[in-house]
C-alpha cells in the first residue's frame, strides 16, 4: 500500500511539474508575440495611458476570451480587430498566459479631473480632497452593497471582495485598473456599445447606474490593490 501511495504521489508531482513547465513555455512564447501590444498596454501589460487597460495579472481564460471576441467580431473594436485577426488559438493562449503571469502595478493616488464649468469658483485643496474622499466612499459602498432602491447589484458578488475576479466564471479581475478605462467600459455596457458578456449581465446592471455611480465605483476600484 505504501509503495502504491508513493508511486501515485510521484506521478502527481511529475504531472504538476510538467504542467508548470508547459505554462512557463506558453508565457515565454507569449512575451515575444505580445511585443506589438506594448505600445498601448505596456511591455509587461501595465499600461501607463489611462484610456488603455492594464492586462497584467488578468485571468488567462478571460484574456483569451476577449481576444477571441475581438477576432470573431462579437466585441467591436476597430483597433483590436485587425490585431486579433492574425492570431491563431495557440498564439491567443500564449499571449494570455504571458500577461496573466505578470503582476499588475498599483495606481498613483487619484485626483479629480478639472471641472467643465470655467465660471465656477476655484476649489481649495481641502475641498478637492474632501470631494475625492466622498466620491471614493460612495464607490466603495456601491461596490460592496449595490443600490437596492435602483436595483444596482453589488460588484463584490461577481468580482470578489478585493476585485480579484472569479477565474472559473470568467469574471475579470478589476483591482488597480485605470479609472478612465473603467468609466469607459461601464459606459459602453450602459449604452450597449459593448455586449459580449454572459446574458448581457453588465448591460442590465450598468443601465441602472447613474454617471456619478459609474465615476464613483471606477475611482474606488482603481485604488484597490
Amino acid at each position: 500500500m505504501t509503495r502504491k501511495l508513493l508511486t501515485v504521489s510521484i506521478s502527481l508531482a511529475l504531472a504538476s511539474a510538467s504542467g508548470y513547465v508547459h505554462a512557463q513555455g506558453n508565457a515565454s512564447a507569449g512575451k515575444a508575440k505580445a511585443a506589438s501590444c506594448a505600445g498601448c498596454h505596456g511591455e509587461d501589460g501595465n499600461s501607463t495611458m489611462p484610456s488603455f487597460p492594464k492586462l497584467a495579472g488578468q485571468h488567462q481564460g478571460y484574456l483569451a476570451k476577449q481576444l477571441h471576441a475581438f477576432k470573431n467580431g462579437s466585441r467591436n473594436s476597430p483597433m483590436m480587430a485587425p490585431l486579433a485577426a492574425g492570431l491563431d488559438d495557440q498564439a491567443i493562449q500564449e499571449i494570455a498566459a504571458y500577461y496573466a503571469g505578470n503582476k499588475i502595478s498599483a495606481n498613483p493616488a487619484p485626483t479629480l479631473p478639472a471641472g467643465d464649468d470655467d465660471d465656477a469658483p476655484a476649489k481649495t485643496e481641502e475641498q478637492k480632497k474632501a470631494e475625492l474622499a466622498a466620491l471614493i466612499a460612495q464607490g466603495s459602498d456601491l461596490y460592496r452593497n449595490g443600490n437596492l432602491s435602483r436595483e444596482v447589484s453589488a460588484c463584490v458578488a461577481c468580482h470578489g471582495p478585493y476585485a480579484e475576479g472569479n477565474k472559473p466564471a470568467s469574471f475579470p479581475s478589476l483591482h488597480s485598473q485605470h479609472a478612465d478605462y473603467l468609466i469607459k467600459t461601464l459606459t459602453d455596457f450602459k449604452t450597449g456599445a459593448r455586449s459580449n458578456n454572459r446574458e448581457n449581465m453588465m448591460h442590465m446592471i450598468a443601465t441602472k447606474m447613474t454617471d456619478e455611480d459609474i465615476k464613483a465605483v471606477s475611482y474606488y476600484i482603481s485604488t484597490m490593490k
